[in-house]
């Protein structure tokens, strides 16, 4: 859907329940959404669609419209990036097949880094961090969780600085499809390919062009402008790539667990004037007047 902006709209593309790395079920998710004042929110858990359902069930009484998302993993020259789709059809079967071999793939990453973690005997940290998980499959935060209840750390901050940040045993990387083979699928099921959060990548100002570049070439339609934890100068710097390549903007807070202010459902920069929104070209418009 066309979903217009206004002082009575708010629209995030982009947050996590327990479907994937979330720590709030999709249910709750939902409802910290429209406590934040949310209107539109596209839930894009990594690499599964498990959680939509729940979320939509719920957000329609709180007067909050779901858009289908999701966060896919893949590689561009030997670096890991992540692709949001939006609005594509979560009923197309060749889809469903594609996210289900993702979704493997997740699995025995989590296997691996329960396997680093606790290498006598894995199984009662995988165990807990899946329960943490509500049961999915487990990723980063929530083993971090599950090594706060063990007693390993005593927070997530040592979690990550000790055991599982950049460079320590539980970063486990996974094998991923390729960039354009992953914008295919998107496109394939009648949804957009959003470049996820691209400064968090650490590239340089020339190879994230380059990335831009070869999205766009296979087929991306569009790129994170406004997320969270930017730095200044990354609104100005990503407004004008999307105005350079000629590609859509998004924004999505990002979202995976509360307490953390500078990632809030609902809380990004207003996109710069001048860009097309990426929600302007969803499948089903809704013309409705901004206040």
């Amino acid at each position: 859907m066309t979903i217009p902006q206004g002082s009575t709209f708010c629209i995030d593309l982009h947050c996590h329940s327990t479907a994937s790395d979330g720590t709030l079920s999709p249910q709750a998710l939902v409802q910290r959404a429209s406590e934040q004042g949310v209107s539109h929110l596209a839930l894009t858990d990594h690499d599964t669609i498990e959680g939509l359902a729940e979320a939509r069930e719920h957000a329609g009484a709180l007067g909050l419209s779901i858009i289908n998302g999701v966060e896919l993993s893949c590689v561009w020259h030997r670096q890991t990036i992540h692709v949001v789709g939006l609005d594509f059809d979560h009923r197309d079967p060749e889809f469903l097949a594609v996210l289900a071999s993702q979704h493997e793939n997740r699995w025995r990453r989590a296997r691996k880094i329960a396997e680093r973690l606790s290498r006598k005997d894995p199984e009662p940290l995988l165990t807990l961090a899946t329960e943490k998980a509500g049961g999915d499959v487990p990723g980063r935060p929530h083993f971090a969780r599950a090594l706060i209840e063990q007693g390993v750390v005593s927070d997530m901050n040592q979690a990550f600085n000790r055991h599982l940040g950049a460079g320590k045993p539980g970063d486990v990387k996974a094998f991923w499809p390729e960039l354009a083979e992953v914008v295919r699928w998107v496109a394939a099921a009648g949804g957009i390919a959003v470049v996820a959060h691209p400064r968090k990548y650490k590239l340089t100002a020339t190879k994230l062009r380059n990335l831009v570049a070869d999205f766009k070439r296979a087929g991306g339609r569009a790129i994170e402008v406004s997320t969270s934890g930017q730095q200044s100068g990354d609104l100005g710097f990503l407004a004008e790539l999307c105005r350079r390549e000629e590609l859509w903007a998004s924004q999505g807070s990002d979202f995976h667990f509360p307490g953390a202010p500078w990632c809030e459902l609902g809380r990004m920069e207003k996109l710069p004037a001048g860009l097309e929104p990426v929600w302007q070209h969803f499948r089903q418009p809704l013309e409705v007047a901004s206040a």
